[in-house]
């Protein structure tokens, strides 16, 4: 054996695509298309800027131990992310504001599984009435009118937006991702469905919007349909905004001006607006659209292929139905999802906006603020194997106020400005970063980033694109702009208290692969099944910055194992967690991590995190979700928690034998619901003694 440490590390092999152990066929099927069964979309041969500049380094031998000290110490006086410090021992160290709660064990349980002195309500449940007048859900006797009234399938995203100062009642709106017609429809037959089941589930997709009140003395949330509830569906019509707006790319014969689209779908994370709207992602887009390989024009099956849309029939078979959605006959009807949505759901005649500045890929969400100039920026992750990171900064300054007139016009900020990508260098010697997950000698994942300018406004940046082609090709101007290759990019949220911006990075089980990107420092693991979590702090706390340093807070994974990283703090207290998806935060800035596809044997949670002081690091689970199901859209507040509960019992085969009974019980049918919990004894969620 080898007496070289280096040698001695337990390097994973590259892993074939697989579907994650937690999750089933069928939910890799329906939610995105199989995707990590195929080829990730990406193939192109962009050189990895911080490689190069890493073994530049090497080579020169600059990257000596007093080199990379003096960097740690730069780098924490310029931007306020604390040095790293291996093994933090808690000892009697109390628990930090907002996660004083005793962690919920690893579980596979058949519900939703919260700490002791808390409780939980179902808020509202697939099929439940949303408009006023809607019927009450009927498993066996669905049509498209009554799923129209009613609270759509799968809900990921959720926002509340209070409308009084006590938080009592708030709007709340759900994102509808996907439908899984096999789990929907006693009947379905996958080869032939029919006209009504394709009707409902167009109508199941979308967004709800409805009224909640809060109980002060009791706790939960209670839907009240009324003047403000509305079903977005595939049939509601969206306006095109932006530089892109109008556009050949997005024109088709329905739509011969570019300017209006009927529907979005697969909407994933997003994030409540300054101004009081909801962003959405529209995300898996590719997998509904057909016969891609059938397209005459050369360019335009090139651009959908990086897109991965579908050559062949469709999985849930749509373009029988509706032309729309066989890109052979409309090719550029694919170019009109994949987009940045705004809803308004303050006012529920209001129609909807299809953002084109803020590029089209797979978005995971958006989230913005307001730098101290006013401008708007947006966050964003384009959530596939080796994709990019993206931000907006908008031209025009923010409207201060909530009226009518300041929505509409913060709304337009998100139509002129400029669109970036993300490039990432680490700062470690090239043989310090092998694809093992153990740290390089300065003891952290870390090094300087920048943000490559694509478009702005009706100017192209990127050399051999015109404008209009980097907002609807994004993914392909930033391959030319040379990005780095990042581990599924998906939830990017900035923390309200320190002003740092922290990314989900879902997994990546082709990191390494033959023929793939290799492991680097900013995606340190080979075959990366687990995730991790990105901490990015921008030059001089200005988030219109284009010069950034960035570290992973979370190597996620076994805490025994020694591939994983818990931002220093002694592994042996944290709760183990696999596979980062939305994040959001409490108002004492402590981070909330969901996850999608664990793959430690136990099912997805919700997890608790604080980003400094000395329990930086210290993860604890906070709440498990049932058989099948994913944990999405969290929303923490003083007092309650929320969290949507996606596809549960989508591990059995099909309707007649789900894989959960959740939430009604018996041998009822699995319904996708939204959770409320809160604290029994009237304290605030994680802060005991205090109201």
């Amino acid at each position: 054996m080898s007496t070289n440490p280096a040698d001695q590390r337990a390097i994973p092999l590259p892993l074939a695509p697989h579907h994650s152990a937690s999750r089933s066929a069928v939910t890799c099927e329906y939610r995105c298309g199989n995707a990590c069964s195929h080829d990730a979309p990406n193939t192109s041969a962009n050189t990895y800027f911080g490689d190069v500049v890493r073994r530049a380094l090497d080579r020169r031998g600059v990257l000596r131990a007093g080199a990379v000290l003096s960097f740690a110490a730069g780098l924490t006086a310029a931007t306020g992310l604390p040095a790293a410090a291996r093994g933090k021992n808690p000892g009697s160290t109390p628990a930090p504001a907002g996660i004083d709660f005793d962690p919920v064990p690893p579980n596979t349980q058949d519900r939703v599984v919260v700490p002791e002195g808390y409780e939980q309500q179902v808020v509202i449940r697939w099929g439940d009435p949303v408009l006023p007048g809607a019927p009450e859900f009927d498993f066996e006797n669905q049509s498209e009118t009554a799923q129209q009234g009613q609270f759509g399938y799968n809900n990921d995203f959720a926002g509340l937006i209070p409308l009084d100062g006590a938080g009592v009642h708030s709007l709340l709106v759900v994102n509808h991702e996907y439908t899984t017609e096999t789990h929907m429809f006693g009947d379905y037959d996958p080869e032939n469905p029919t006209e009504e089941q394709v009707r409902i589930a167009w109508a199941a997709h979308g967004q709800s919007v409805l009224l909640v009140k809060r109980d002060p003395a009791r706790g939960g949330l209670t839907p009240l349909p009324g003047r403000y509830s509305r079903r977005i569906t595939l049939n509601t019509e969206f306006a095109v905004r932006g530089p892109a707006a109008g556009s050949e790319l997005l024109r088709t014969s329905a739509d011969p001006e570019g300017s209006r689209v009927r529907g979005t779908l697969n909407n994933c994370a997003g994030g409540v607006t300054p101004w009081g709207t909801i962003l959405s992602g529209e995300e898996n887009f590719h997998q509904y659209f057909a016969h891609a390989d059938r397209v005459a024009d050369p360019v335009a099956k090139q651009r959908m292929r990086r897109y991965g849309v579908n050559t062949g029939a469709s999985t849930r078979k749509w373009e029988r139905f509706d032309e729309r959605w066989d890109a052979s006959t409309e090719p550029n009807e694919t170019n009109r999802f994949g987009w940045i949505v705004e809803i308004d759901p303050n006012d529920p005649n209001s129609t909807p906006v299809k953002h084109t500045a803020l590029g089209r890929f797979k978005h995971e969400g958006a989230t913005v603020r307001i730098a101290e100039d006013g401008r708007v920026v947006a966050y964003m992750g384009d959530d596939e194997r080796f994709e990019y990171i993206y931000k907006f900064v908008s031209s025009g300054r923010v409207k201060k106020g909530r009226s009518a007139h300041a929505r509409r016009h913060n709304m337009s900020l998100l139509d002129e400005g400029t669109l970036y990508v993300a490039r990432f260098s680490g700062n470690s010697p090239a043989a310090e970063i092998d694809g093992s997950g153990e740290l390089p000698s300065d003891g952290e994942f870390d090094g300087a980033g920048e943000w490559l300018p694509l478009a702005t406004g009706t100017t192209s940046h990127v050399p051999g694109f015109t404008a209009e082609e980097v907002y609807v090709f994004t993914r392909l101007a930033a391959d030319r702009a040379e990005a780095t290759k990042m581990d599924r990019p998906e939830d990017i949220e900035p923390n309200p208290v320190n002003g740092r911006v922290y990314c989900a990075l879902t997994n990546n089980s082709n990191r390494g692969a033959p023929e793939h990107a290799p492991a680097d420092e900013p995606n340190p693991r080979t075959g990366n099944k687990h995730g991790h979590v990105l901490e990015l702090a921008e030059k001089s706390d200005d988030p219109t910055a284009t010069k950034m340093e960035w570290r992973l807070l979370l190597v996620c994974g076994d805490p025994q194992q020694g591939d994983t990283y818990f931002g220093g703090f002694d592994k042996d207290q944290v709760s183990p967690i696999s596979c980062p998806d939305n994040v959001t935060f409490d108002r004492h800035g402590n981070l909330w991590i969901a996850t999608d596809g664990n793959e430690l044997g136990s099912h997805d949670g919700l997890f608790a995190v604080p980003v400094g002081g000395p329990s930086r690091g210290h993860v604890k689970q906070f709440l498990t979700v049932p058989n099948g199901a994913e944990t999405c859209g969290p929303i923490v507040t003083d007092d309650l928690v929320t969290v949507c509960v996606q596809h549960p019992g989508e591990n059995g085969p099909g309707a007649e034998n789900p894989g959960s009974h959740w939430p009604d019980g018996g041998r009822t049918q699995p319904r996708p619901s939204l959770v409320a919990v809160w604290r029994t004894d009237g304290h605030h969620v994680g802060e005991i003694g205090e109201r």
